[in-house]
């Protein structure tokens, strides 16, 4: 499986390049658990100022409503509740909570610590036999060097047209919070996938969004800009958002 490595400034250019370096040197590999094959390499995607605009990728599914809902399901554990109802084995966000207090008092205890580590996998739940939901995130670290605090993140599998901008999104946003409670400047965020993928399903959409991305003149007509626009438009979103998780919590 080749290795590659995608880097930029900000998340939409180190995204964008990934999608390019999957479409021209990922290799075609059978995917049986879903009856399917994959465009497949391992990719870490280096983003050196996460918070650099423009923030938002116009290449991934969905739109503000969408990724607002994704960033409080990760941030703020909105659909939770479907674990205590049985609908939901975990989420992202449950096993991190339970996690984030040992990294903040691990990095106040020792700034160059290297133990701040949270471990999303969940070895005696995603390793029983017959689990058909194993967590696809695996482990978070986070160092802070310099005065800035850096986020590295391992996924094992990673979907690359309908995962990967707003995993990282929302990850980026987890880092930034961490950042304000430790009163320090914000660093770089990396995420490694193991397998960076697309399933044949999406072979088309990934060609089009290298398509787009290989035809643009200027990064507006790839990107939006968070402050100033998205900013405004996922605030917006929230009234409606809280609605429909009101709406999953009445249900019987």
């Amino acid at each position: 499986m080749r290795e590659l490595l995608s880097s930029g400034r900000s998340l939409p250019e180190a995204y964008h390049q990934a999608l390019l370096l999957l479409e021209q040197y990922g290799e075609i590999t059978p995917c049986p658990d879903y009856n399917t094959t994959q465009r497949e390499c391992s990719m870490t995607l280096y983003v050196e100022q996460p918070l650099a605009e423009p923030r938002i990728s116009r290449l991934f599914i969905g739109g503000f409503m969408e990724l607002e809902q994704y960033r409080q399901e990760m941030l703020d554990g909105i659909l939770d509740f479907e674990i205590g109802r049985g609908n939901w084995e975990y989420t992202y966000h449950a096993r991190i909570a339970e996690q984030y207090p040992f990294i903040l008092r691990e990095l106040r205890r020792n700034s160059d610590s290297r133990r701040a580590v949270i471990d999303v996998r969940d070895w005696r739940h995603d390793s029983a036999e017959g689990n058909t939901n194993p967590a696809c995130l695996q482990h978070l670290q986070f160092f802070i060097r310099s005065g800035a605090l850096h986020a590295k993140i391992l996924f094992r599998s990673n979907d690359a047209c309908e995962a990967t901008f707003m995993n990282s999104y929302a990850l980026i946003c987890l880092q930034e919070r961490l950042a304000g409670e430790l009163g320090v400047e914000m660093g770089s965020f990396t995420l490694r996938a193991n397998s960076f993928h697309c399933y044949e399903k999406d072979f088309g959409l990934l060609e089009g969004y290298c398509r787009r991305i290989r035809q643009a003149e200027e990064s507006d007509e790839l990107c939006y800009f968070y402050e100033g626009d998205w900013k405004e438009l996922m605030l917006s979103a929230r009234s409606e958002i809280e609605a429909k998780v009101a709406e999953l919590k009445s249900r019987d």
